[in-house]
C-alpha cells in the first residue's frame, strides 16, 4: 500500500511539471540551434574577467529563452547567467538559465557547449532541460519522474572504484588568483583514477555522470546556472551529490561533489586529503 501511494505522489509531481518539462525542452532546443546558426557569423566577443567572457550568442540565447518562457509561465521569476543581478533565492518559482554553457569552447569553435533550464521551487530543481545542438542530445528529468536522453531512461553507472573511474572537472574563472586548491585536486584525482577530463561545460559533465559515461565529477566556483538543471538529471539517475565535506548539496553552493554513489566516498576522502 506505502509503495502504491509512493508512486501516486510520483505521478503527481511528474504531472504538475509536464508542462513546464515540455517547454523547456523546446525552449532549449530553439536556442540551441539558433546558437549554431550564429556560430557560422563573426562574433562579438567581450571579457567579464580575465578568463570569463560571454558572446553575442549567449546573448541572443538568452532574450529568446526568457522571452518564450515569460510567454507561458510570466509569473514565474527568472535568472539567467548573462543578466543576473538577484539570486533570487527565496522565490517560490523562478526558472534558472544558461544560455549557453561553454561559451569559451563556443567563443573557439569547440563543439562542446548546450543551453541549460531549469525551474526550482523553493531553492529545490523540479524540471531541467539541458540541450547540446551539435549532436542532438537532450537531457532532461521532473522531480520523481525519472532522468532520459532523448526521452529514453538513463542511469548512473555501476563502476564501484577509483581507479577504473573516468572522472571529470573544471577549473574557476578565478583560477590564474588561487591555483594551487585546483590544481592540487586535479593532479591527484590524474594519479588515482582511469582518466579525468575538462570539458569546460559543467551542466554536460553533470549530465555525463546522469547517462554513466562519467563515473565522478567535482568542482569549486561554480554558480546556480551551472547546476540547476544538470543536478536534478543526475539526482533522478541516480547520482549522489554533496559538497566536498560532505554536507547536503544545493545549487546555491559553489562546490559540488557528484558521483555514481559508489565512489563518493574514495572521492572525498581525496579532497579531504588534497584541500
Amino acid at each position: 500500500m506505502r509503495a502504491d501511494f509512493g508512486r501516486l505522489i510520483d505521478m503527481i509531481q511528474k504531472q504538475n511539471f509536464e508542462k513546464e518539462l515540455e517547454l523547456a525542452k523546446d525552449v532549449a532546443v530553439e536556442a540551441g540551434q539558433l546558437i549554431n546558426k550564429l556560430a557560422k557569423k563573426p562574433s562579438e566577443i567581450k571579457y567579464k574577467g580575465q578568463v570569463d567572457l560571454v558572446t553575442n550568442a549567449d546573448l541572443e540565447a538568452e532574450k529568446l529563452i526568457i522571452g518564450r518562457l515569460k510567454e507561458v509561465f510570466g509569473e514565474y521569476e527568472m535568472i539567467s547567467e548573462e543578466s543576473a543581478t538577484d539570486l533570487k533565492k527565496d522565490a517560490e518559482y523562478v526558472w534558472i538559465i544558461d544560455p549557453l554553457d561553454g561559451t569559451t569552447n563556443y567563443a573557439h569553435r569547440f563543439p562542446i557547449y548546450c543551453v541549460s533550464i531549469a525551474l526550482v521551487n523553493k531553492s529545490k530543481s523540479v524540471v531541467g532541460a539541458v540541450y547540446e545542438p551539435n549532436i542532438g542530445e537532450m537531457f532532461s528529468a521532473s522531480v520523481g519522474g525519472g532522468a532520459f536522453l532523448n526521452d529514453k531512461p538513463i542511469s548512473v553507472s555501476d563502476t564501484k572504484d577509483l581507479d577504473k573511474s573516468l572522472l571529470a572537472t573544471g577549473f574557476p574563472y578565478d583560477i590564474r588568483e588561487n591555483p594551487k586548491p585546483v590544481l592540487n585536486l586535479f593532479n591527484s584525482f590524474a594519479l588515482q583514477a582511469q582518466g579525468v577530463r575538462r570539458a569546460g561545460a559543467a551542466a554536460l559533465d553533470i549530465c555525463y555522470l546522469a547517462s554513466g559515461r562519467l563515473d565522478g565529477f567535482w568542482e569549486l566556483g561554480l554558480m546556480p546556472w551551472d547546476m540547476a538543471a544538470g543536478s536534478l538529471i543526475a539526482l533522478e539517475a541516480g547520482a549522489k551529490f554533496s559538497k566536498f565535506d560532505g554536507s547536503s548539496f544545493d545549487i546555491w553552493t559553489p562546490e559540488v561533489l557528484a558521483t555514481n554513489g559508489h565512489i563518493h566516498a574514495q572521492m572525498m576522502d581525496v579532497i579531504k586529503t588534497n584541500l
